[in-house]
């Protein structure tokens, strides 16, 4: 798996959402089940689509009961985003399964597939701040601190895709190997969170 390739998909998917700009949409994933590709274009929309929904909610003027189901759907998408990200991490574990670490190997504290989610949404703060950089209606000093803004986040995905792509490298020859945790969500766990199971008593 190439970074450059991973990029490319981020982008794939930001640019399809904005055909409609809806967070109601359905994901249309031009990708087949089960492959890497699939994972990461819908890691891409459900982020693109909670990127929107955080926008909805700061809404001044956004009633409350609207504002309510809106939080439970960023509730259940950051769910969904923690699981698709440990389905990454199983894909690329599963690719290196066989590779025996050296002796000196060690461990990032930041898995490839975390690392990849940082990747993500880095796209879609370029995606928008470029937006904001080129707006014909705002001020020059803000088309102008947004482009400063938008220099800042395009070395930051270099220097990022580059660290990826490294660690990549580095656990197929041996050099780093994986260790992965699972996150262990307990506010959506009905036997972990006491607001839910004290209400299910």
């Amino acid at each position: 798996m190439k970074i450059s390739e991973v990029t490319g998909i981020f982008q794939q998917a930001i640019d399809q959402y904005h055909l409609t700009d809806s967070v109601n949409v359905d994901v249309a994933n031009p990708y087949p089940a089960g492959s890497i590709e699939h994972l990461l274009f819908l890691k891409s929309w459900v982020d693109t689509v909670q990127w929107h929904l955080e926008d909805i909610i700061r809404d001044p003027k956004i009633d409350p009961v609207a504002a309510l189901a809106i939080k439970r759907r960023i509730d259940s998408s950051n769910q969904q985003r923690t699981d698709l990200v440990e389905y990454v991490d199983s894909w690329v574990l599963e690719q290196y399964k066989d590779v025996k670490p050296l002796p000196a190997a060690n461990f990032n504290t930041e898995s490839p597939a975390w690392a990849i989610d940082r990747l993500s949404i880095l796209a879609l703060k370029i995606y928008h701040m470029e937006i904001e950089a080129t707006r014909t209606d705002a001020t020059v000093e803000h088309r102008a601190s947004c482009q400063q803004k938008l220099n800042v986040l395009l070395v930051q995905r270099t220097d990022l895709t580059t660290a990826i792509q490294q660690l990549l490298e580095d656990i197929a020859e041996g050099r780093k190997f994986m260790k992965v945790y699972k996150q262990m969500k307990m506010y959506n766990d009905e036997s972990l969170n006491p607001i839910l199971y004290q209400h299910n008593k």
